[in-house]
């Protein structure tokens, strides 16, 4: 499977593409009998491609960025679906932020999350991370800084080892994962980055319709695993 190489950037073509070229690269992970964690919602499509090639489960982790007064798009920080906060301090301490507005603002990326929840909550495996093999996936990174939220609040779930696996991002903040988990599988890490998007052909808006729809094929692939188990234990 060829990317598609255009004004001297190499892209993938979709989302789905980007899935299965990383499914191939962590197909020695098969054994472990991983579960593929990803972010909603770009990340779902990525991660339903890995799991798919690894026979794995799929759930998600909800993180939300939190963007900077002045550009939105600008993460200074993120939230995770346990509350818990990270913050880019040296950004922070940069751009002279106020405390009242990270407070305020992480507030209010809880509360997206928690709405978030809510619409998947029914659909969702509710996968437990303990002594587990976890690749947490997402369709790219600029700051990180969801990535390391959802890596932290996996972390605090005990798993066995955390992959991460991503389509692309900056060899820099590629660099700060590794200073914070086991491994790191990225298939471009380019010189010059400026967004996720500029690194696909397509880059559409994942629908919640679309999370919805995974989520329950992935849930009834498991209901069907484990009536097959059960029927071979009964016989």
């Amino acid at each position: 499977m060829s990317l598609i190489s255009k004004s001297n950037i190499i892209r993938f073509k979709n989302r789905k593409q980007a899935g299965i070229l990383l499914g191939e690269k962590l197909i020695h992970l098969v054994e472990k009998e991983p579960v593929v964690l990803a972010i909603p919602r770009g990340g779902v499509v990525v991660g339903r491609e890995i799991a798919f090639r690894l026979n794995a489960e799929l759930d998600l982790i909800i993180t939300k960025k939190i963007g900077a007064p002045f550009n939105s798009e600008l993460a200074i920080g993120s939230v995770a679906e346990d509350g818990s906060v990270y913050r880019n301090e040296e950004l922070i301490k940069r751009l002279d932020i106020s405390e009242e507005y990270i407070k305020e603002e992480a507030m209010v990326q809880l509360r997206n999350i928690k709405e978030r929840t809510k619409i998947f909550s029914k659909y969702r495996t509710c996968i437990l991370p303990k002594e587990k093999t976890v690749i947490i996936t997402d369709d790219g990174i600029a700051t990180g800084a969801t990535m390391i939220s959802a890596i932290n609040c996996i972390k605090m779930k005990e798993p066995k080892s955390i992959f991460v696996a991503l389509p692309v991002g900056p060899a820099e903040t590629i660099y700060e994962l590794l200073k914070i988990v086991k491994s790191v599988i990225c298939l471009m890490k380019p010189e010059y980055f400026m967004a996720v998007g500029e690194f696909y052909e397509e880059f559409c808006q994942i629908s919640d319709l679309e999370v919805i729809d995974t989520l329950r094929e992935f849930s009834e692939r498991k209901e069907l695993s484990n009536k097959s188990r059960k029927h071979a234990f009964d016989v």
